[in-house]
């Protein structure tokens, strides 16, 4: 099983996430967290998917698509840094991402399909990771690193949307 991360394993900006994840393995966690999406988006009406609790803020879909943009930024820096890459990963900006790409034409059933896709590759690069690789460390935005806090970011990152879709889009979701 892979531990948690120590708190130099990351910058100070993710404690938050890694702190949302509940003990155990972090695999078992992801792969947990799978079957919520899917769930969620096939319980929706495409007019519910494309509601804004506020006039500046994302939509259903555009909360999910920023989770996939997310995962797939995570998961590359993931795999860089487990297989000895040293190289600084720069930060990105959400905003820009979500500018320019239209998540809410996706139909419902294509966007569930594309989060199944993304996350299931996620997990079978995770299962493939030795127990060094896990440990390796690298730069991500000026702060270190490590593969295993990535993935813990990752986990952590999407149980914080999820609240938000709870909290604030009233969604039906048990976390």
């Amino acid at each position: 099983m892979v531990e948690r991360p120590a708190t130099d394993e990351y910058g100070a900006y993710y404690e938050g996430y890694i702190r949302l994840v509940p003990e155990g393995n972090i695999i078992e966690r992801l792969e947990l967290q799978a079957n919520i999406i899917p769930t969620l988006l096939s319980s929706l009406t495409e007019e519910r998917a494309n509601y804004r609790y506020a006039e500046d803020k994302w939509s259903v879909k555009e909360v999910i698509g920023h989770l996939l943009d997310n995962e797939r930024i995570m998961s590359s820096r993931l795999l860089r840094i487990a297989r000895g890459d040293k190289t600084n990963h720069p930060g990105y900006d959400q905003d820009v991402l979500m500018q320019t790409h239209p998540f809410n034409k996706y139909n419902l059933n294509d966007l569930s399909e594309e989060y199944a896709v993304t996350r299931r590759s996620t997990i079978l690069m995770l299962r493939r990771l030795t127990p060094e690789a896990w440990l390796c460390r690298g730069i991500v935005s000026e702060n270190p690193a490590s593969a295993r806090s990535i993935a813990f970011v990752m986990a952590g990152h999407e149980l914080h949307h999820l609240s938000v879709l709870r909290d604030r889009y009233s969604i039906d979701l048990k976390l």
